[in-house]
């Protein structure tokens, strides 16, 4: 109605059942799949959300995520060469050990399994830092050197695994203080593998966490930030960082992501946003309405016209990426 341009249909977690990674909710989602089949049949896309830590706390047999890799042996083991459980949204987590062997096959399975039941185009990857709920685990941490090193960095609490996972969690080759930073980049690198593999042709995925060369295997966006004219401005250098350290493809939640937007500000922020390597609006459940359409036709307009700018230039962006 209002001629505004939209490629891409982005969905956060609220599609899945009780938070289940490669589930949808068939009774508030139901008509997903005939929604995803009609952006496709207009030449849009749709790309959802996914996060690494799998519940382990359903039935034997009931989820597939989670048996599948209890068999293939994927998952980060804590001291007692069992999967380390942490909690995230689903509650009672394990996490895939991205850099093991298994782990790529592993993932592809799932991806497979779940494309089958719903045509998604890409991946947006989030809470793989690892972000956790609990500190290190739920039994805790052992008593060690590499959970109470001499010196810390600046950390958001007391510990190195303040709200992720014990430092003396293993890995395949290596333990999580050695392999911490790096599991965004293992998660990025399988998930694109999967999707390649399983469709065949060129796809994308976004990632929360990320690594120098993650560029090769997908991009970025800025995290959550706030509905303010600061972090408009700071997306700026944001971004320029990012492609400084060899991600191109890197995008702030234009309008902000918390809080409430205005009028003005979220004009500006899309003026600013159509020139983001990855423009996107999103904002958290509950916030007011704030993609383009929902504007008076004053600001929609500007919006418009500032997008239908950034489709005319997007042949020479295209080579970039």
């Amino acid at each position: 109605k209002q001629g505004i341009p939209q490629d891409v249909q982005w969905n956060d977690i609220d599609y899945m059942t009780q938070h289940l990674d490669f589930t949808y909710d068939t009774k508030r989602f139901g008509s997903l799949p005939d929604l995803v089949d009609d952006l496709h049949k207009n030449g849009q896309r749709y790309v959802m959300i996914v996060d690494p830590g799998i519940s382990s706390v359903q039935a034997p047999g009931a989820y597939a995520p989670f048996d599948d890799g209890l068999t293939m042996d994927i998952f980060l083991k804590n001291s007692s060469n069992k999967p380390i459980i942490g909690k995230v949204w689903p509650g009672e987590t394990a996490f895939p050990d991205f850099s093991h062997p298994n782990a790529t096959p592993y993932w592809t399975k799932q991806v497979k399994a779940f494309h089958q039941k719903l045509s998604f185009d890409g991946l947006w990857i989030d809470m793989n830092e690892v972000s956790n709920f609990v500190d290190g685990s739920y039994h805790g941490c052992p008593d060690n050197l590499l959970e109470n090193p001499p010196y810390k960095p600046g950390l958001g609490g007391d510990h190195l695994h303040s709200r992720t996972l014990c430092m003396s969690a293993r890995n395949y080759n290596s333990t999580q203080y050695n392999m911490h930073s790096l599991y965004g980049y293992f998660e990025a690198v399988a998930t694109m593998s999967a999707l390649e593999t399983v469709m065949q042709e060129r796809s994308i995925v976004i990632s929360r966490s990320t690594y120098p060369n993650s560029g090769t295997h997908g991009g970025h966006w800025l995290g959550d930030n706030n509905s303010n004219w600061v972090d408009m401005y700071l997306s700026i250098p944001g971004i320029l960082l990012f492609n400084m350290f060899g991600i191109p493809l890197v995008g702030a939640d234009i309008c902000g992501f918390n809080g409430r937007t205005t009028d003005e500000l979220c004009t500006r922020w899309m003026q600013v946003g159509a020139f983001y390597p990855f423009s996107r609006n999103h904002n958290t459940l509950g916030s007011p309405d704030q993609d383009p359409a929902s504007f008076s036709d004053k600001y929609s307009s500007a919006m418009r016209r500032a997008l239908l700018t950034r489709y005319s230039l997007l042949p020479s962006l295209y080579t970039l990426f």
